[in-house]
C-alpha cells in the first residue's frame, strides 16, 4: 500500500505538462487547445443566436422519439453548424498578440473565455454575492471618443469612476460584441488575477494569518529546500525573488510551463535551486505560491477568508471565482485565474481606494507595498505591453505610470488589454475589460491607453 501511494504521488508531480508557448496568458489545460466547435454551436443555439447557425433537421429525426437510442444513432442530437468564418490559432488558447481577427473569430474566443470556468476541466472557489451589496451612484456623461474606441477595438467594457460616481459607462456595441454578454457576465482576469493575490495578502496580514510583508514562508513544508525558503513575503510580492535563472514569464528553465495547476510539481523541480541576486522577474508562478501559502495559513478557514474579503469588505453584487486544480495535492490547489463581472471589478478597485484613503489596516498595507516598490528595469525583449506603461512594481501591482510618476497609482494588467488603474489621491478609477489588444503599432485592436486610462487620472486634480 505504501508503494502504491508513493507511485500515485509521483504521478501527480510529473503529470504531462503543456508547452510553455501555449499558456503564456494564464491557467490552461491541455484539452482546452482543442477547438470545441460543437459546444460553441450549442451555446449559440441555446442563447438564441440562431442567425449565426445553419440548423439542419434530418427528415428521419422528425419521426423518432427525442432522446431515444435511434434518435442518437441517427445524429439527431447534433443541433447545428455555425456559418462563421473563424480563424483558429494553433497551439494558442487565446487570440495571438499580433493577430488581426475578424468579428467571427472574436465571437468564438469571447465564448471560449467567458465559458472557461464552466467547462468540464476545472473546479473553482466561487464566492457568493454579498448580502449587503455596494451600489454605485452614477452621473453619466456622453463621451464619443470612448464610444469610438469600443466600436473599433475588442474592448468589452469601459468604466470611469470619479469622486464617488461612475461618470462613463460603456459596453461594446451590440453589432460588435455586446450581444454576447450582459452586466452579470464574468470576464476573465488574465494577469489581473495576480493583483487579486496581492489584495488577499494584505487582508491575510490584517486578519492575523500572516505577521507582515516581512514575514518568511519558512513554516510551509512545500517550499523547503527551494530558493523561496527563507525569503520575505515582500520579495515574492514584488517579483524580486532572485529566481530569474530558473523561471521566466511562461516557463521553467527546461521549457516546462510554469502557469498550470501543478504547483507541487514545480516546487519539487525547484529543490536545491540557488537564489541569484534579486531583480524584477515577472511570471505566473509566484502569485500561485503566495495564494497557496495564504491557503496554508488560513487552513480550514480559507473559503471563509475569501468570503470575508469579497462579501463583507468588497461587497460584490454577483459571485466571483478563482480556479483550483481538480485532483492535485491540497498544497497546490489554489490558482490566481480570477473571474468577475464588470461592476464587481470596479467594486474591488474601489475597496482598495477606500482603504488607502481611510488608512485602514489594509490601507496601510497598500501604502507599505507602494513604498517598497521596485524599479522594473525591463529590457526591449521583456517589456510591458503599451497599454501598461508602468516603471515600477509592488505587491503584484504596477506603479509609476508614464506621465503619472508624481501620482500614487495602483495598476492591474492582463493579457488582451485588461487594465484597471486606481488613483486614490484623486479618487479616480478606470476599468477596461478587453478580449484582445494587438502588439502591432498600427491596428484597430490597439486601443488608446492615454485617452482611456492615463489622461482621466492625469487631468483630474
Amino acid at each position: 500500500m505504501k508503494k502504491l501511494l508513493i507511485i500515485f504521488y509521483i504521478f501527480l508531480l510529473f503529470s504531462v505538462p503543456v508547452k510553455a508557448d501555449n499558456i503564456a496568458s494564464g491557467f490552461e489545460d491541455k484539452s482546452d487547445f482543442k477547438n470545441n466547435v460543437t459546444d460553441f454551436n450549442k451555446w449559440l443555439h441555446d442563447n438564441g443566436h440562431h442567425q449565426y447557425l445553419i440548423i439542419k433537421t434530418k427528415e428521419i429525426c422528425k419521426t423518432l422519439e427525442k432522446g431515444s437510442q435511434a434518435w442518437y444513432d441517427n445524429g439527431c442530437n447534433a443541433r447545428a453548424e455555425n456559418n462563421l468564418k473563424i480563424k483558429f490559432y494553433k497551439d494558442r488558447w487565446q487570440v495571438r498578440p499580433n493577430a488581426e481577427p475578424n468579428r467571427d473569430t472574436l465571437i468564438y474566443y469571447l465564448w471560449k473565455t467567458i465559458n472557461h470556468p464552466y467547462s468540464f476541466s476545472f473546479h473553482t472557489y466561487e464566492i457568493n454575492p454579498s448580502k449587503e451589496t455596494y451600489e454605485f451612484k452614477s452621473n453619466l456623461r456622453n463621451d464619443e471618443t470612448a464610444k469610438k474606441e469600443l466600436k473599433e477595438s475588442a474592448i468589452l467594457s469601459y468604466l470611469l469612476f470619479e469622486g464617488d460616481k461612475i461618470v462613463i459607462d460603456e459596453k461594446s456595441p451590440k453589432e460588435r460584441l455586446g450581444e454576447f454578454f450582459d452586466d452579470e457576465t464574468k470576464f476573465r482576469s488574465n494577469s489581473v488575477g495576480k493583483s487579486m493575490i496581492g489584495l488577499l495578502a494584505g487582508h491575510a496580514i490584517c486578519a492575523g494569518y500572516i505577521d507582515s510583508i516581512d514575514s518568511k514562508l519558512n513554516d510551509w513544508p512545500l517550499i523547503e529546500k527551494t530558493l523561496y525558503h527563507d525569503q520575505k513575503l515582500i520579495d515574492l510580492l514584488n517579483m524580486n525573488a532572485g529566481d530569474h535563472k530558473h523561471v521566466t514569464d511562461v516557463a521553467m528553465w527546461d521549457g516546462t510551463s510554469n502557469d498550470d495547476e501543478n504547483l507541487a510539481r514545480y516546487m519539487f523541480m525547484m529543490k536545491d535551486k540557488k537564489k541569484s541576486k534579486p531583480k524584477y522577474n515577472y511570471h505566473g508562478l509566484l502569485p500561485n505560491i503566495v495564494f497557496n501559502y495564504i491557503k496554508y495559513k488560513t487552513g480550514d478557514q480559507f473559503e471563509k477568508f475569501l468570503e470575508d474579503v469579497f462579501q463583507r469588505h468588497v461587497k460584490i453584487k454577483n459571485s466571483v471565482l478563482f480556479f483550483k486544480s481538480r485532483e492535485l495535492p491540497d498544497a497546490g490547489k489554489a490558482n490566481s485565474m480570477f473571474y468577475a463581472d464588470r461592476y464587481d471589478y470596479l467594486r474591488i478597485a474601489k475597496s482598495i481606494m477606500d482603504d488607502y484613503q481611510n488608512d485602514t489596516c489594509v490601507g496601510k498595507y497598500f501604502k507599505d507595498i507602494h513604498e517598497r516598490r521596485i524599479k522594473k528595469k525591463t529590457t526591449q525583449e521583456f517589456r510591458d505591453p503599451p497599454y501598461n506603461p508602468a516603471k515600477a512594481y509592488g505587491g503584484y501591482f504596477h506603479m509609476d505610470y508614464k506621465g503619472l510618476e508624481d501620482r500614487v497609482v495602483f495598476g492591474m494588467s492582463g493579457y488582451g488589454g485588461v487594465s484597471i488603474l486606481i488613483a486614490p489621491e484623486t479618487s479616480t478609477i478606470t476599468v477596461i475589460n478587453s478580449l484582445h489588444y494587438s502588439s502591432k503599432k498600427k491596428s484597430k485592436f490597439r486601443y488608446n491607453e492615454k485617452i482611456l486610462s492615463l489622461n482621466p487620472i492625469k487631468d483630474r486634480k
